[in-house]
């Protein structure tokens, strides 16, 4: 990185963010309290709160959103007359999955081989380290130039939609010029990337009945209507052959137009096992960015141990739904549902229930706050020019955010890259790309202030 002082200071502040994301880090904070304690979350909204008071922060407040969570307000005043700037992250994070399978403890954050590990290190607590991070570099180097918002939200990995709900009652607690979202992250290490669109979602359960009661495989099986395998029906119905997904009445047509993804390098990034067929049709950047996405996230039915020989008088299932810009999600359920009862076979009654949803998003590209950043990410990133991708998940909150405040300039950047393996085991980040990501986002503040 180019030396000047804004880059040096954070350079001098990474020993402290190092220390502060480990101590984030520890909070088990999944937000879906069946699993772990409501006080595990809360214990790192306080952490966030307190980070934004000693950095002089004004009307700091833990906001009780209507899902049940709590998401972390701030607002640290600028110079008279001073644009207005919303800063995003999210402290909730996913829970990790098969603890044994992680190298070291989830939520110790723990350096190895040049990258620092543990849950939420990239998605999305690196991100409230970020904009700290950026802050400070400002404040070291002449001051914040514009009006800053804090908004950290408690739920985003859940997708119940608390915050989302909170603005709409409360629209003028973020109300900013610019947006930034620090929950997204460059195509790669070291390429400095703005995410230009997202792919909304919608979450459907599906049950299916056919029986009053499990029966006797031997005596029954045959002839008695087995609703797991009504079901495995039903799912196998939403992927063509070539593993495309089938909706009726969705199309899956569309082409990405911007930056691509090679196969290979995709097959790399995603640990695609040798001889496994990536599934679907166009090229990658179509199927991942530009085109809906049907995914079976769990089944409930017996485990294959201690299973008895049984024809199963239920079973129910969790699907995900992707679309793309373009797509209204709500629409996009209704056909999910629709065809989920349609091709249950057999008569088996079928309910399907809508639990989650969010809705598709595509920025503005051509705002100044664009050019702000490109200016910054250059300077950040010696000798690389910022990128223009996609991104296949979802943050439902942006298009609450475009919707609330249609002349706000909303950016996408974060700690997200493919190496970071977020959602998976062993999440980690980049301490390199956190370093120079900060260093662009106080650049950017500094730009934007002077458009």
């Amino acid at each position: 990185m180019s030396s000047n002082p804004v880059a040096e200071t954070v350079a001098s502040l990474m020993p402290r963010a190092k220390a502060e994301l480990t101590e984030l880090v520890a909070f088990k904070s999944v937000a879906d309290f069946d699993q772990f304690p409501k006080s595990q979350s809360e214990g790192a909204a306080k952490w966030v709160a307190e980070a934004l008071r000693d950095e002089g922060f004004q009307d700091v407040a833990l906001l009780d959103t209507p899902d049940g969570t709590q998401s972390v307000y701030g607002f640290l005043p600028g110079p008279a007359g001073a644009k207005t700037v919303l800063l995003y992250a999210h402290y909730d994070v996913q829970p990790p999955l098969d603890e044994t399978a992680w190298v070291t403890p989830p939520f110790e954050l723990t350096e190895r081989d040049g990258r620092w590990y543990g849950r939420g290190s990239a998605d999305c607590k690196g991100g409230v380290v970020m904009h700290l991070l950026a802050l400070r570099a400002l404040k070291a180097n002449g001051g914040v130039p514009v009006n800053v918002k804090v908004i950290a939200e408690g739920s985003e990995e859940q997708g119940t939609g608390g915050l989302e709900r909170y603005a709409e009652q409360h629209p003028e607690l973020l109300t900013a010029d610019a947006i930034v979202i620090g929950d997204a992250g460059n195509f790669r290490v070291g390429l400095p990337t703005v995410t230009s669109t997202l792919r909304g979602m919608t979450l459907v359960r599906v049950k299916v009945d056919t029986l009053e009661g499990n029966l006797h495989s031997g005596q029954f099986g045959g002839a008695a209507p087995d609703a797991l395998g009504a079901l495995i029906r039903v799912l196998d119905s939403l992927r063509a052959q070539d593993g495309s997904t089938t909706v009726d009445g969705l199309t899956g047509d569309a082409r990405w137009e911007g930056l691509q993804y090679e196969e290979e390098q995709f097959r790399k990034d995603a640990k695609v096992l040798d001889g496994v067929e990536l599934i679907g049709c166009g090229t990658v950047a179509d199927r991942i960015w530009a085109r809906p996405a049907v995914t079976v996230l769990g089944i409930d039915c017996p485990p294959v141990v201690g299973a008895t020989p049984s024809v199963q008088a239920g079973a129910r299932a969790l699907v995900s739904l992707r679309v793309p810009p373009g797509v209204d999600s709500a629409e996009a359920a209704k056909l999910l549902q629709a065809h989920l009862e349609a091709h249950t076979p057999w008569g088996a009654r079928v309910s399907t229930e809508q639990i989650g949803q969010g809705q598709a998003f595509r920025a503005d590209t051509t705002s100044p706050a664009y050019a702000a950043m490109a200016e910054a990410m250059s300077v950040a990133y010696p000798g690389q020019e910022m990128q223009y991708a996609g991104q296949g998940g979802s943050i439902p909150l942006c298009n609450t955010l475009a919707s609330l405040y249609p002349q706000a300039e909303i950016l996408l950047i974060g700690l997200s890259e493919p190496e970071a393996q977020i959602h998976a085991v062993n999440e980690s980040v980049s301490p390199e790309e956190l370093e120079r990501l900060s260093v662009a986002e106080a650049l950017f503040l500094r730009n934007y202030a002077a458009s």
